[in-house]
């Protein structure tokens, strides 16, 4: 390293010190971001390292540590995908002011001077980027940045031969890996997310060519691939196994780890050819069980024949059960938002139910209690039918074409007079809708069709109800049309409509869109517009 830079060669013997009693990649790249930064006289330094989604993930700050592993930047934006791609970025001054300046959303730092430089792995391809950031101008000295560029460099391989030692096989490194494993396992709610972590930090922790997760689907008694870091797209597309069969399925039977000494010879394994492509030879199971109850299985796959010691067994064995506390917590947080939400969406129906009951009272037009039930009725069962469908479709999306197929069958069945033949059409594009529209749409087509069969099938016999949704730039269109008695000619919607159709008009308005009915090409027309609104 240039010695033009004061300082230079006592930090890079620094970093190499920090690298001896570090205990994870975590407190290693920690130091080093400290130690760089004081060496530049700087306000901060952060290290970010390439996951395996082609995303930059913060892994040490100086300033904001409690964004490690919260802060990622996708490919191609910002100045560090600059550093990554092109070549190291070198700021003096109003590094703000740069067209690919980004701010990540609190991260409070103010940045005048900048420099990005990137680490480059064994393979001489950069894997991540050293980023120091300076509150006043940064006048750059003679040799200044290439020495950075080499600190960064020296970054890179004091990590590679840090994790290098982790894979040698030593007790003490294993645990180790186990700990990095685990932790970050622990910092993630979302179960695919979980998933593709323990393979991928498995793998490469451990140093395993192969790891792959099979999850338990109690319904079938099957075990479904759900992740797996393998390059080659065979493997996502790798059959669902039954309980007993091939390694895996007998690792899951027996509750146990299974060792394979080559897969490629071995008869009761499945998969030999893809194996063989591969250059898989051994492999461990390791069943992931929740209070004894296996749950799934991890398998992991070597390139060379070779066993596995005890201690990495005990290791993986460690794993796969803090893997499995973790899928299990992921789910009963997916249990909890579910019950959170349909306890919300209940609340807000049942108030919506008491409006309208309560606008019903007051409308006092019904010759009947019967038909003022009936009309009721009808209402509540139009909401029903999005929860009915909710509980099929999306957690937070309703296809409108469902809808609309659910209350025509409702209305056939409990308003058609006998004497009436009336055949209904639903026609256009499944607009997916959230929950709050989904359900006032479901009761202004409740009423629409109801004013359809009540009012335009008095007179005539029989007919046809075109139901017609089409989406268009963000805007909605729902015509309810039939064919039998027109509108009458000094028919005023503001002035006469009844209960059903102040419903609907009111509705409309709380979507922010518009309701007009009229008479088109010898059809009655009822027409909604409204823009549509994104998920919840």
């Amino acid at each position: 390293m240039s010695t033009d830079t004061k300082h230079a060669a006592p930090l890079v013997r620094s970093l190499i010190a920090a690298m001896r009693h570090a205990k994870s990649d975590d407190d290693l790249l920690g130091e080093m971001a400290g130690l760089i930064r004081d060496y530049a006289e700087a306000d901060s330094c952060d290290i970010l390292v390439k996951d395996f989604k082609e995303t930059l993930v913060l892994r040490a700050s100086t300033v904001h540590p409690e964004f490690n592993y919260r802060l990622k930047i996708y490919k191609g934006i910002g100045l560090s995908w600059e550093a990554m791609l092109e070549k190291p970025v070198f700021i003096a001054k109003e590094a703000e002011k740069h067209s690919k300046f980004r701010r990540y959303p609190g991260f409070e730092v103010y940045v005048e001077g900048l420099a990005i430089v990137p680490m480059f792995n064994e393979a001489n391809l950069p894997f991540g980027v050293v980023l120091i950031r300076k509150s006043t101008p940064w006048t750059f000295r003679s040799g200044e940045k290439r020495d950075l560029e080499e600190i960064a460099t020296v970054v890179g391989e004091i990590l590679m031969a840090f994790k290098a030692t982790y894979r040698s096989g030593k007790p003490a490194q294993k645990l180790g890996a186990l700990s990095e494993v685990s932790k970050t396992l622990t910092n993630s709610p979302y179960l695919e997310e979980i998933l593709q972590l323990l393979v991928n930090l498995t793998a490469q922790q451990f140093n395993y060519r192969v790891c792959t997760v099979r999850l338990l689907d109690e319904a079938r008694q099957e075990l479904v691939l759900r992740a797996t870091q393998a390059p080659a797209k065979a493997y996502a597309r790798k059959r669902a196994i039954h309980i007993g069969e091939s390694i895996a399925g007998k690792a899951m039977a027996e509750n146990r780890p299974i060792i394979v000494r080559d897969v490629q010879t071995e008869p009761d394994y499945i998969g030999h050819d893809l194996a063989a492509e591969q250059g898989l030879r051994s492999m461990i199971c390791v069943p992931l069980a929740i209070h004894g109850k296996p749950v799934g299985v991890l398998s992991c796959y070597t390139t060379e024949i070779r066993y596995f010691p005890a201690d990495e067994i005990k290791a993986l064995e460690a794993l796969a059960q803090q893997a499995a506390i973790s899928i299990e917590h992921a789910k009963l947080q997916v249990r909890h938002t579910l019950m959170q939400e349909m306890h919300h969406r209940v609340k807000n129906n049942l108030q919506q139910v008491a409006s309208l009951l309560r606008l019903q009272m007051r409308h006092g037009s019904y010759q009947s209690l019967e038909q003022a039930l009936e009309d009721s009725i009808g209402r509540i069962i139009a909401i029903s039918a999005v929860h009915d469908l909710l509980s099929r479709e999306d957690l937070d999306h309703v296809g409108l074409r469902s809808i609309a197929e659910s209350l025509v069958q409702h209305q056939q069945v409990s308003l058609m007079l006998p004497d009436r033949q009336v055949h209904f059409e639903i026609r256009g594009d499944d607009v997916h809708l959230n929950t709050s529209q989904a359900t006032q749409i479901a009761l202004i087509l409740n009423e629409l069709l109801m004013n359809a069969i009540e009012h335009g099938f008095r007179e005539t016999l029989s007919g046809e109800v075109h139901i017609n949704i089409e989406e268009r730039d963000g805007e909605v269109a729902l015509w309810v049309s039939n064919s039998g008695d027109p509108v009458p000619e000094d028919f005023d919607l503001s002035k006469q409509s009844h209960l059903g159709l102040q419903i609907v008009g009111s509705l409309s308005r709380a979507l922010g869109g518009k309701f007009i009915i009229e008479n088109r090409l010898g059809w009655a027309v009822a027409e909604v517009k409204f823009p549509r609104a994104s998920a919840e």
